[in-house]
């Protein structure tokens, strides 16, 4: 067994054992010294051997601890840290200061993971896919605290080692306690100048770990930018940081100063519903409780209200239509200006448990909920008893990769690849296409995605509009007061420019046959 340790030491890279001042504990050189010493008298009374003495092993503190079993299903189940965080914290009753250190290490850790990653395996002199993955998770969350965190060092080090003692044993223990050490010896500009691409050959690499994002999703916003990438920095440092909760007061039942003051927030810049919370639970607020208010960013208000202000040819018939509503923040929005405008809103969603929170965030707005694929025109319309020459408004709201959105789901940016695109855009493609079926003529659409990429914005709009009878308005004009828009006739909001998710606008009028 104590082979099978040893060897278990070195696989891990624990240090030596090494004696009070720091050299290692090898024999002496004279190796017969006791054979000159005089030996004592035989007695028959048995030997006994001191007792070891060992830190105990003791669990985490509640906020830790709920950190870390998050970051556990996060890695294990591919879970959603909003989600599991917030229902961890309920359950267990942690509140208070607690409850805000357990979201900032957990939000934290996983939204800086590649850059941890990239510390941890430089730390640890190994790729971080050798290290089981319940210790990486621990040495994430410790890493996390010792970089960009105020918790002091021997704090951070001293929870995760006993930590690992306590899930493992002393031998990880002492493996977590070797890594962390070294990564608290240097700052994190320390460290980056060490892991980071070659500025100078890399830049975009470079600024990609540096703020904590993939490389390809720096050079898609580069990208999404065109003459302004200098502008890239920017963006990757407020995509980086721990975003505001925005609420959107329900047009007709609640003003914005009116939950601004029920909240302690602060009304927002552009959309007449919005309110910034200074922070705290969302969902322990009496208006969004009541379904008086709902926790939207502002750029998603932004979208919804576009939709309502842009120019038809002949009236308004009332007949709109939510093609992508799930989980239905804009679908309750738009169906609450409708009923103002004497309209009805339609929403489509053929996710089960989507199209619940769609009926559950519309209640009370008279919002028929279809249980439809969005791209299945004709099913749609023989939903609604026919739509004779078309819906007058139509929002695709489509899925996408949320690149826009990554500050709100800290995990996404490690899960979302490349990869994911072809199948994307062509979904996107596809929506669009039966949404411009399902609009009359002289109909308009709006296109939304919660990402810049240029593949799922304008590549999409490009070739619908190749494809199909319409006409590109310049959406500028619906987002006033907005500023720093761009030369059109697309809208890019950035949370740089805006404080707003990276929400992309497309508005498409049908021509008449």
């Amino acid at each position: 067994a104590a082979g099978q340790e040893t060897d278990e030491r070195r696989r891990l890279g624990a240090g030596r054992t090494t004696g009070r001042c720091g050299g290692a504990m090898n024999k002496p050189d004279n190796t017969n010294r006791r054979d000159n010493r005089p030996r004592r008298p035989r007695t028959d009374r048995p030997r006994t051997e001191r007792p070891r003495t060992e830190r105990p092993r003791v669990p985490l503190d509640p906020a830790r601890q709920a950190a870390f079993e998050t970051l556990r299903a996060v890695s294990e189940r591919d879970a959603y840290a909003n989600l599991a965080l917030p229902a961890l914290l309920r359950d267990r009753g942690i509140t208070g200061r607690d409850a805000a250190f357990a979201t900032e290490l957990t939000y934290g850790s996983c939204r800086t993971t590649g850059q941890l990653d990239a510390i941890i395996a430089a730390a640890a002199n190994r790729p971080v896919a050798d290290i089981d993955p319940v210790l990486l998770d621990l040495l994430r969350l410790g890493a996390y605290q010792l970089l960009r965190t105020r918790v002091e060092d021997h704090a951070a080090v001293a929870t995760t080692v006993g930590a690992a003692k306590y899930e493992f044993d002393s031998v990880r223990g002492g493996f977590v306690n070797a890594v962390l050490r070294k990564i608290a010896g240097r700052s994190l500009d320390e460290w980056l100048v060490e892991v980071a691409p070659d500025p100078a050959k890399d830049p975009i690499g470079n600024l990609a770990l540096r703020h904590a994002h993939p490389r390809w999703i720096a050079q898609a916003f580069a990208d999404a930018l065109g003459a302004d990438a200098a502008e890239l920095p920017e963006v990757l440092a407020a995509d980086d940081a721990r975003p505001q909760v925005h609420l959107a007061a329900r047009p007709g039942a609640l003003a914005a100063e009116e939950l601004a003051a029920a909240t302690g927030g602060t009304v927002g810049r552009y959309s007449p519903y919005a309110v910034y919370l200074p922070g705290g639970d969302p969902g322990r607020i009496d208006a969004v409780r009541d379904d008086l208010a709902l926790v939207q960013d502002e750029g998603s208000q932004l979208i919804a209200i576009a939709l309502t202000r842009a120019p038809l040819s002949g009236p308004d018939g009332g007949r709109w239509l939510d093609l992508c509503a799930g989980p239905g923040g804009k679908t309750a929005l738009l169906a609450a200006l409708a009923r103002g405008a004497g309209a009805t809103v339609t929403a489509v969603e053929p996710a089960a448990r989507r199209a619940e929170l769609v009926e559950q965030n519309t209640r009370g707005l008279d919002v028929p909920v279809l249980r439809l694929d969005g791209r299945d025109g004709e099913a749609i319309a023989a939903a609604v008893g026919g739509v004779g020459e078309g819906f007058d408004r139509v929002l695709v709201d489509a899925p996408c990769t949320g690149l826009g959105a990554l500050r709100r789901r800290p995990e996404a940016r490690w899960r979302r690849q490349p990869a994911d695109l072809p199948e994307l855009t062509k979904l996107q493609r596809e929506l669009l296409a039966a949404a411009i079926g399902l609009v009359r003529p002289s109909g308009v659409v709006l296109y939304s995605t919660c990402s810049p990429h240029l593949s799922e914005t304008v590549g999409v709009v490009a070739d619908a509009a190749r494809r199909h009878p319409v006409e590109v308005l310049d959406a500028r004009e619906l987002f006033t007061p907005v500023e720093g828009l761009g030369a059109g006739p697309y809208v890019q909001l950035w949370p740089h420019r805006h404080g707003t998710d990276a929400m992309f606008a497309a508005v498409l009028r049908k021509l008449p046959s």
